[in-house]
């Protein structure tokens, strides 16, 4: 079985996210399937690779317009890939892919979406696109998306719930909580250097809440590190500075997954203060809880506060509240029994819901249901 993968941007132009997800999945191949990605550069002249044995088209990007890559070359790609896949699957939200699957998807080629997350904040944009949403959504065999919030939330969704399949991530758990003799002296000197550390994780952008964070750390009594890129890099530093709080918050940037490994498993509470439903699910707060972080995490209408539970793997608290994220993390700090507690039952949950090797198998048996849907939606047309 042949799996196409196509989404906006791929590693190593980005890493985490939706292309962690799909990283995930794809290394999976065994010798009855087989994966492939198409995406856009993030900007940039094509390229074709391989990585960790995947091989990647990358078509050319001349930049971004609402988050969506400017690559004219992406849809006749995508409709001369389809041809030669036994599925597809559309990670969305990606409009481009909407509109490739209208133009240029043969009907014998099974679809999968792969509802990561609805376009939020570009209003306008989400209205243009949404009748190709839904044809999209009506051409699929298999929805899946990360918890049942968004099906429920979901105008588009709500009319295809037969279709829809509940599939929570999974991601490589022991490669968070092993660690090597050097990451181990790493994590171990950064905790020497910071005992009150907090780390969070992800693209600086509106929706992540960091503008939040830094608002909070002028009540907490420790240091902040936000690992990621983002166009809010020079606004949060701007606003770290009038706040008197950026000589204990660190922006890290980009950093490898080593790094990041150490970061976590030096840190004594792991911060996720996203702000809207852009945030569906937080696959980072799976990576947090397998090397036995406690999280702090707020109360979305999405999958994010079921994925680390209020009291049970993190303190969930409201968006937006700079207080009540400092009060949360403030005790995590100052309890170290609370912090303990929450932290072993993080990595249990890591362990027993967020395996990757159930994710792939759970995957697996979606795709053989979507092509069995598609070949009987072929021969009921005949």
């Amino acid at each position: 079985m042949r799996i196409l993968h196509t989404y906006k941007i791929y590693r190593p132009d980005i890493e985490g996210g939706i292309p962690a997800v799909m990283s995930s999945l794809a290394q999976g191949s065994d010798q009855d399937i087989s994966h492939s990605i198409l995406c856009a550069r993030r900007r940039g002249a094509a390229r074709q690779y391989t990585i960790e044995g995947v091989p990647v088209e990358a078509v050319a990007s001349l930049g971004t317009l609402f988050s969506a890559p400017l690559a004219p070359g992406y849809i006749p790609a995508f409709v001369r890939r389809a041809g030669s896949a036994d599925v597809v699957i559309h990670h969305a939200p990606l409009p481009l892919n909407d509109v490739a699957i209208l133009l240029g998807l043969p009907d014998d080629v099974a679809l999968i979406v792969y509802w990561h997350a609805e376009i939020v904040g570009y209003a306008l944009l989400k209205c243009l696109v949404a009748p190709l949403i839904r044809r999209a959504l009506a051409r699929a065999d298999r929805i899946v998306v990360s918890g049942q919030p968004m099906i429920d939330n979901s105008e588009f969704l709500r009319p295809h719930r037969e279709k829809c399949v509940v599939l929570p991530y999974g991601m490589d758990l022991d490669y968070w909580h092993t660690l090597d003799a050097s990451e181990r002296a790493g994590a171990d000197e950064l905790r020497r250097q910071q005992p009150r550390h907090i780390v969070a994780l992800g693209r600086l952008v509106g929706y992540k809440g960091y503008d939040v964070l830094v608002r909070a750390m002028q009540t907490i009594d420790g240091h902040a590190t936000i690992v990621g890129e983002g166009p809010l890099l020079a606004e949060l530093q701007q606003l770290a500075t009038v706040l008197g709080v950026s000589n204990r918050i660190r922006f890290a940037g980009r950093l490898n997954r080593s790094e990041i490994k150490q970061l976590f498993c030096s840190a004594r509470a792991f911060a996720f203060p996203s702000v809207t439903e852009a945030e569906a699910f937080g696959i980072v707060q799976i990576e947090a809880m397998a090397v036995g972080l406690p999280i702090v995490n707020t109360h979305l209408a999405t999958t994010v506060p079921l994925v680390a539970r209020h009291d049970r793997e993190a303190l969930t608290v409201p968006p937006n509240d700079p207080h009540a994220l400092s009060q949360a993390l403030g005790r995590i700090l100052d309890e170290p029994a609370l912090a303990e507690r929450l932290g072993a039952a993080g990595r249990e949950r890591a362990k027993s819901e967020f395996d990757q090797a159930v994710f792939r198998a759970r995957m697996a048996t979606i795709y053989e249901e979507a092509v069995l849907a598609r070949k009987y939606r072929g021969s009921a047309r005949r």
